[in-house]
């Protein structure tokens, strides 16, 4: 069988983009999001034990950073079904040596590219289209008992995004900045 996903790290450890092959004719085209046996050799070595799907309906909207903690860290795979994002992920693993850095890629319809998330990193982004539509995979169901957030305009992470932020939720308005007690996430 031909490889369907071509797999670059990024500066964050475990912190991989993920470039899906098509397969086109004139009907459209094919596109593989997932496959377990490829993936599990990149980090995704658990089962995906969830599928969630977003629609954020203004272009310039941020989302996030969320995370989950232990127990119930998990691995998440990020793609942009239609129109555009600025997709962020902040490495909060204790002790690592890239801890709250983060990185970003554009991730569209177009580009067929995805990210793979490992455990201990925060995930937010910003959409760059009107009626953008992710599909996210999780290697553990939602928590709520676990959950965690950063403020994305927290000025530790300094995170830089492409557009003037149009809309965000008063709960990720909401999110905590980092405090100077701030560890990092056990996984």
């Amino acid at each position: 069988m031909t490889q369907q996903f071509d797999f670059t790290d990024t500066p964050l450890e475990g912190l991989k983009i993920v470039q899906r092959r098509t397969v086109n004719d004139s009907r459209g085209f094919l596109s593989r999001v997932y496959c377990a046996k490829e993936f599990a050799g990149h980090g995704f070595n658990k089962s995906v034990s969830q599928i969630n799907q977003t629609l954020t309906y203004q272009k310039g909207t941020v989302r996030g950073l969320h995370y989950q903690l232990m127990p119930h860290t998990e691995i998440k795979l990020v793609s942009c079904v239609k129109g555009e994002i600025f997709d962020v992920a902040v490495d909060l693993r204790k002790g690592s040596p890239t801890f709250l850095h983060w990185h970003s890629e554009m991730l569209s319809e177009k580009n067929q590219r995805s990210m793979l998330i490992p455990e201990g990193f925060a995930h937010g982004f910003q959409s760059l289209t009107d009626n953008c539509e992710l599909l996210y995979l999780h290697s553990k169901p939602y928590e709520k008992g676990s959950e965690a957030a950063l403020n994305m305009n927290d000025s530790r992470l300094a995170i830089t995004f492409p557009l003037s932020i149009t809309d965000i939720s008063e709960r990720d308005r909401a999110h905590p900045m980092i405090d100077n007690n701030f560890e990092g996430v056990m996984v």
